[in-house]
């Protein structure tokens, strides 16, 4: 399938432009190649030898010196991304007068024929899924995926002397974004944690896009905070794209005093980072345990005692008292 007139027109001038701009030689070869095979584009196109060469031409001569603007766009996955023209229309053109189409390198995503749609030329990809809003100069790329990023360019052209004319042109770069699940913390270790014994934990993150930068170990105790990066392992799907992304922690824990350890996903400046749910472990020695009886046992036994001291004096008085009374008995 063969791109139309106009459309064609676009990219061998978008490809001629940018040659210009980079080397005036590189340009007059790509003219001399152009000149030579102007008769099979003729033949293709219903169009004469004499247009296309004219139509080189004026490539040559007129477009050097023009560049663009790459504006980024974002867009959620499934969700429907803007691609804006950026056309000032400061001559007030009626869309009627005008032709109007977007591409992604050979491939035509939208068409507007003189104010209306055309979809013969629209690619495969694209079909029933792009519409645009006249009045803003807008794309909608409905249900954006991730094979959709990538470089978009729009053309209008206006006729003159019965050849189309480039009046305006822009780029848009289209990144697609998927939200990646909060981190997650796995225990990996076996059994009860001693002390001085490595504990090893592992934090995963899922179902998200682009690729991630990096993930954080934060590992918090007695009001200190220690970073740790360790190795990301990343892994896509081969259907979706997505990411899924998974580093491990293997690192002795401080004794007898209450330690956090959190996750951090960095997604970039632009995307910001995701924190998991903080870990609190805590491990108390066995010596500790031992002195904290010794502690608590010592005042107990000391009381018990003074007790019993206590109770014996009482029961040695009583015992003084009874025997006293029972002396003035035998005597009366």
């Amino acid at each position: 399938m063969f791109l139309p007139w106009h459309a064609l027109s676009a990219a061998v001038l978008h490809y001629v432009t940018f040659s210009v701009n980079q080397s005036s030689v590189m340009a007059c070869f790509l003219l001399l190649k152009a000149v030579k095979h102007t008769e099979v584009f003729a033949q293709v196109h219903g169009k004469s030898v004499m247009e296309v060469f004219i139509f080189f031409l004026y490539a040559m001569i007129l477009l050097p010196g023009t560049t663009g603007i790459v504006h980024e766009v974002k867009s959620f996955l499934n969700h429907t991304a803007y691609l804006s023209c950026y056309f000032p229309n400061s001559q007030k053109n009626d869309i009627k007068d005008l032709i109007v189409f977007w591409q992604k390198g050979l491939e035509v995503v939208h068409e507007v024929f003189y104010g209306q749609e055309k979809h013969d030329n629209i690619s495969p990809e694209y079909k029933n899924r792009t519409k645009m809003d006249m009045d803003k100069w807008t794309l909608q790329l409905l249900n954006a995926g991730i094979v959709d990023e990538g470089l978009y360019k729009c053309i209008i052209q206006q006729r003159v002397k019965e050849i189309p004319s480039i009046i305006h042109q822009s780029e848009c770069l289209l990144h697609i974004i998927a939200n990646y699940s909060q981190p997650e913390i796995a225990w990996l270790h076996k059994g009860e944690l001693k002390p001085n014994e490595y504990l090893k934990l592992c934090c995963s993150s899922s179902g998200g896009y682009p690729e991630p930068k990096q993930m954080t170990w934060l590992i918090s105790h007695e009001n200190r905070t220690h970073r740790l990066v360790n190795h990301m392992d990343i892994s896509q799907d081969a259907v979706t794209k997505l990411y899924n992304v998974t580093t491990k922690l293997n690192t002795t824990v401080p004794t007898n005093t209450l330690t956090n350890i959190s996750c951090l996903l960095h997604l970039g400046e632009e995307l910001g980072s995701l924190v998991s749910v903080p870990l609190g472990i805590e491990i108390i020695q066995g010596e500790e345990i031992e002195q904290l009886k010794i502690h608590f046992f010592g005042p107990l036994i000391a009381v018990i005692v003074l007790i019993t001291i206590l109770l014996g004096f009482a029961i040695l008085k009583n015992r003084t008292i009874s025997c006293s009374n029972q002396s003035v008995s035998l005597a009366v």
